[in-house]
């Protein structure tokens, strides 16, 4: 279950997206600012900027500290609940949890911090063992060099070269 503050921000969220549809970045990030002053738990908000920071401006580090945030709350609210098994993407809830943390492996792999990565791949797996963001795949291909078949920023143009 989402905070409420998360809840009652849903329609403020979705404007968000419609920006960010429209090319309307920079507002879309002011909007997604606005909503984390008002429920810094809002792990969807975390995900949008840290897909922002990528496709705007390369900026590895604070798509790490929103992606990191993101995870991170999930994984505290999981703790407070027992860490129920299993927790399965296909669940609309559990959405931006999972793509926060994928989008943390994504960056941590690109900065070079693999144990870090492996760790959070575990850990996703053992919640869907489904693999349904098929994190094996990207952590396989991020290693290997190749270009990814699983694409991070999917809802955004890249402007990131993948090394």
């Amino acid at each position: 279950m989402h905070p409420r503050c998360v809840r009652d921000r849903a329609e403020d969220l979705d404007e968000a997206r419609a920006m960010i549809d429209a090319g309307e970045f920079e507002i879309a990030v002011d909007e997604l600012r606005w909503l984390l002053s008002a429920c810094p738990e809002f792990i969807a908000a975390h995900e949008l900027l840290g897909e922002l920071a990528v496709a705007m401006h390369d900026d590895l580090s604070l798509a790490r500290g929103h992606f990191g945030a993101g995870y991170q709350l999930g994984l505290q609210a999981l703790r407070r609940a027992g860490m129920p098994r299993p927790l399965l993407y296909s669940q609309p809830a559990n959405r931006s949890f999972f793509e926060a943390g994928r989008g943390l492996i994504w960056t941590l792999e690109k900065l070079r911090k693999r144990d870090m990565a492996q760790e959070i791949v575990e850990t996703l797996l053992a919640l869907d063992p489904a693999d349904p963001l098929r994190l094996r795949l990207l952590i396989d291909e991020l290693r290997s060099g190749e270009r990814p078949v699983v694409e991070l920023l999917l809802s955004f143009p890249k402007s990131h070269e993948e090394s």
